[in-house]
């Protein structure tokens, strides 16, 4: 027997195949790639996290696929933010039902708890995922929460012992972490980066960016760094804050953005390739007012084929009215 279970990496999908292969069912841990899950590279550490767990690990890139067919225009509508987490679920669930066949898989496993997400957990959530899933079949089976729930057809069949599940339910942790201690797990206090989507400053940004712009695949990455500033004439330009953001920054391949740098120690920068000269000689200025630059001196910027000599802000505040939204 064989079952494909979704994993995020966090504790609850974690158990969940624990309570599956405990009864000598091999699980395969399934994490689907839309984009939005981490600003990190985690999937080695979730193939860690998965052999935890006593399962085999795959990934599937499913980013192009979700932003035409997920992210703007879900079913169920959106969360607190950006995020369409009843569609979102839905539709993993359809990937994984998809792969059954040739995995040879019997199953459908996932570490969701009744009532610990408010909009995405709740019973008639549940109830939506199953129809978004097309899961006539009463496939899907939440070990942490199976004996609060419906039989499904793996509990019915006898291929799994629903005595062996559990019936959590809330935002409580406590029976997770309890059996986390049992298992000797350690490596799980985070969840493998979330989903980006629910964080309000990753959503303005998306919101803003769509008011101006066609969204792309390559323009998640681009959202996920540095200070983010609408210019007058309307280009989008990006500002790192740290070394992290400097190198993950450097690291962006996208078609319509270019790279710049100021001559003195200072931030790595991104603008929209076609920006005005206008906007050119401003995102100069900008950088160059958040590098190690002085007062009265000028500086020279070169961005693509132009060079300018720009001194910087007086005031950080004056660059800041640029910011794409002013709490940014």
């Amino acid at each position: 027997m064989k079952a494909i279970s979704l994993f995020s990496g966090g504790l609850d999908s974690m158990l969940a195949i624990k309570l599956i292969t405990e009864q000598n069912i091999e699980v395969i841990a399934l994490h689907v790639v839309t984009g939005f899950g981490s600003r990190k590279d985690v999937l080695e550490k979730l193939k860690e996290r998965a052999k935890m767990a006593g399962a085999s690990f795959m990934s599937i890139d499913v980013k192009e696929e979700y932003i035409q067919e997920i992210l703007f225009s879900p079913v169920y509508g959106y969360g607190k933010n950006f995020n369409p987490c009843i569609d979102c679920h839905g539709y993993m669930f359809k990937i994984a039902k998809k792969l059954m066949r040739d995995l040879g898989a019997s199953f459908l496993v996932t570490g969701e708890v009744v009532g610990q997400r408010p909009m995405s957990q709740r019973r008639d959530a549940l109830d939506k995922v199953k129809k978004l899933a097309q899961d006539e079949d009463n496939l899907i089976l939440r070990p942490l929460s199976a004996k609060l729930l419906p039989p499904t057809t793996p509990e019915i069949k006898g291929w799994v012992d629903r005595e062996k599940l559990l019936d959590i339910s809330g935002r409580s942790r406590e029976r997770q972490l309890a059996l986390a201690k049992q298992y000797g797990w350690r490596d799980y206090e985070s969840p493998a980066g979330g989903c980006l989507l629910t964080e309000p400053s990753f959503s303005q940004k998306l919101q803003e960016f769509i008011q101006f712009e066609e969204f792309g695949v390559e323009d998640i990455e681009l959202l996920k760094y540095g200070r983010h500033f609408r210019l007058p004439n309307g280009a989008k330009l990006v500002v790192g804050r740290h070394k992290e953001d400097n190198e993950a920054l450097l690291k962006i391949q996208n078609s319509d953005y270019v790279h710049f740098r100021v001559p003195i120690t200072g931030p790595v920068s991104l603008i929209y390739k076609n920006a005005s000269k206008n906007d050119l000689e401003l995102a100069a200025k900008i950088a160059i007012t958040y590098a190690k630059s002085k007062k009265d001196q000028s500086y020279t910027v070169q961005i693509l084929d132009k060079t300018f000599e720009v001194t910087p802000f007086n005031d950080k505040k004056e660059a800041q009215k640029y910011f794409f939204n002013k709490e940014h």
